[in-house]
């Protein structure tokens, strides 16, 4: 499959192995009403064997753990797969992998959890370009423990969040080191894996939050250095169900507030309540269609060596998408746009001069494209750049955005800033 350029209306791109869009959208019947859906950066929509795989596990009959019937039996076995496939796509271990409703939720079981043993004197260390879910529940924590915050800032002009300034940030005394592999405004992708070994260097602990990340690139924590890594399925084809990954034997030293029948094991015992059995068979199936992107590039391999060669593969497709969506951008003369990091994620954060950012939403809407408008919650960056309280438009491509959206998108900001 040759390769496109960039501007030549082709849906075809080749990465590590082939990737056919006009295949992938197929696959996802909600595309189907017509709209441009650049709102992915805050979920995506789901294939159909994510769909059908929810539907299979409530049409065979579920039950809760534990019990002596085969309903329960199903149970176990979908928790059992689905920790498997969530290793696979980010490079765990099944035994590491925690489930919960959201990344936020888990960031502050996990942040009450560790802050257990923080001491006044102490100190952590959080991000002006993270997502809140990843500062306000440290700084949170830190308060109630009596310990330090301290801040890494991102460049304002280029959106770079510079690693360097963690060695002076990181001393004997940093307990926890908090930071985003992908930014979910402006997409910048710091270099975590320089970050956590200034990290680990006193014996800190680092708290990557890949939400934004997981989607458009290959996840390999261990690459990262993460101790704890946070994913979002519904961020990636799959339902709302979120995921904390860490290595067993660190969770084994951790103790979260729990109900006292329920287990002790990791990584049971930090999953508060009944799991979401049906919807953790959709997250299986929406690794499996992310395993199965681009097929011909490890064609009999296991499913992590198929998922690395599929996201190698979005990771081409939606760089040259983005590159589209970035020139035309350019092009504009009333479009501001935030970020120009040398690594990010195809995510464009942007305004209209002389138009709110909801204004802009709500015309696009009218055109059948659709962005966010707000801080999407990257609060302490939209602060840093003045854009509180409205924040700025948001337009996200995830692997089934074709050239036509982004074209779609690009005439209706052309006729908004006229």
């Amino acid at each position: 499959m040759a390769a496109a350029s960039a501007g030549d209306g082709s849906d075809e791109v080749s990465g590590s192995g082939s990737f056919d869009v006009a295949a992938v959208r197929a696959l996802y019947p909600a595309l189907a009403d017509g709209h441009a859906y650049l709102d992915g950066a805050a979920g995506t929509q789901v294939p159909e064997s994510v769909i059908e795989a929810i539907a299979v596990a409530y049409r065979g009959g579920i039950g809760n753990l534990g019990g002596a019937f085969a309903a329960s039996g199903r149970s176990v076995a979908i928790v059992a797969e689905a920790r498997a496939a969530v290793a696979d796509l980010v490079g765990g271990v099944p035994e590491g992998v925690v489930f919960g409703p959201s990344a936020t939720a888990l960031a502050y079981r996990i942040a009450e959890a560790l802050s257990r043993s923080w001491t006044a004197g102490d100190d952590i260390v959080v991000s002006r370009l993270d997502h809140d879910s990843n500062v306000r529940p440290w700084i949170q924590a830190a308060g109630r423990a009596g310990v330090t915050v301290q801040w890494a800032e991102p460049d304002l002009v280029t959106g770079e969040l510079p690693a360097a300034q963690y060695a002076e940030l990181i001393g004997p005394r940093t307990r926890l080191v908090a930071v985003t592999a992908a930014s979910n405004a402006i997409g910048t992708r710091p270099d975590v894996a320089a970050i956590a070994a200034l990290t680990h260097a006193p014996g800190a602990l680092c708290y990557v939050d890949g939400v934004h990340a997981t989607p458009h690139v290959p996840a390999d924590v261990a690459a990262l250095g993460a101790d704890f890594y946070a994913t979002s399925a519904y961020k990636w084809s799959g339902p709302h169900v979120a995921a904390a990954v860490a290595a067993p034997e660190l969770l084994e030293t951790v103790w979260p507030d729990k109900l006292a029948p329920s287990s002790n094991a990791v990584p049971w015992r930090f999953e508060r309540g009944t799991l979401p059995f049906a919807d953790l068979a959709g997250v299986t199936a929406a690794v499996d269609h992310l395993a199965g992107l681009a097929p011909g590039a490890a064609a009999g391999g296991s499913r992590r060596e198929r998922v690395l060669a599929s996201m190698t593969a979005v990771e081409a497709y939606e760089s040259a998408l983005f590159a589209r969506l970035l020139d035309g951008l350019a092009g504009l003369d009333r479009v501001i746009l935030y970020g120009k990091a040398a690594r990010r994620a195809p995510t464009a954060f942007f305004d209209v001069a002389g138009t709110s950012p909801r204004a802009v939403a709500e015309r696009l809407a009218a055109r059948g494209v659709n962005v966010w408008d707000g801080d999407n919650y990257a609060y302490e960056l939209c602060t840093a750049l003045g854009l509180e309280p409205d924040g700025a438009v948001r337009a996200g491509l995830v692997h089934y955005n074709d050239a036509a959206d982004v074209d779609r998108l690009l005439d209706g900001l052309a006729e908004i800033a006229r």
